[in-house]
């Protein structure tokens, strides 16, 4: 919950927003109360003058924590892990640390940001609309080869040790996405299916899923 005498946080998130289920996961790990403020996409209002303000890029997640804005998941998350300590989300270890962020980057840098909806639309609109999947089934299948790899020495029941970190955080909405939306063949991915078994079984996790979130569509199975 949040500290006594603290305002409370302010997350702008979208529901099936990858980005957004990384910052709620890690809100949820560290106990923090929230308030959540819906950013509907598809509609456009993350063009909204008042949101450029808090992200001039308008991308969610945003962090509003008192006279602090942050946006961007990787930014939050880094903000969160100094402010509130409690469930530390990067290890001690200077090896695992490392680790945490190279895994981490493979999401956040070559697997998300070419499937976003700026991206889809682009491809739909010069290329054609028969070519958005297999674009992004392209780049998961490589960035989830790539994860298989760096992880496969050094994962415990989580993907680098036996304790939650950051690397889960983007590993988790990445495989559920790339189940739900993409329909990639998650069998070519024994490690990373292995890992998606585990997180199911986390409050933190579950509660952080796109279908519980207050602005999911009520018939919405995270498709």
């Amino acid at each position: 919950m949040a500290e006594s005498g603290e305002s409370k946080l302010k997350l702008y998130s979208y529901w099936r927003s990858s980005c957004s289920q990384r910052v709620r996961i890690a809100l949820n790990l560290k106990g923090l109360d929230y308030e959540y403020i819906p950013v509907n996409l598809l509609k456009g209002e993350q063009k909204n003058p008042d949101f450029l303000k808090l992200n001039p890029l308008g991308y969610v997640p945003a962090l509003v924590d008192g006279e602090i804005v942050i946006a961007d998941s990787f930014a939050i998350l880094m903000y969160l892990e100094e402010k509130y300590p409690q469930h530390p989300l990067l290890p001690s270890d200077l090896q695992k640390k490392a680790l945490n962020h190279q895994a981490s980057n493979v999401v956040c840098s070559n697997i998300q940001p070419l499937q976003n909806i700026a991206v889809l639309n682009y491809i739909k609109e010069k290329v054609g609309p028969d070519e958005v999947i297999p674009w992004v089934q392209s780049h998961i299948n490589k960035g989830f080869a790539a994860l298989e790899k760096l992880l496969k020495d050094c994962a415990g029941k989580y993907a680098t040790g036996d304790e939650v970190s950051m690397a889960d955080l983007f590993i988790e909405p990445q495989i559920l996405g790339a189940i739900t939306r993409f329909n990639i063949d998650m069998t070519q991915f024994p490690l990373l299916s292995r890992l998606h078994e585990a997180y199911s079984e986390l409050p933190a996790f579950q509660n952080a899923m796109p279908e519980n979130q207050p602005d999911a569509p009520p018939s919405s199975v995270t498709s």
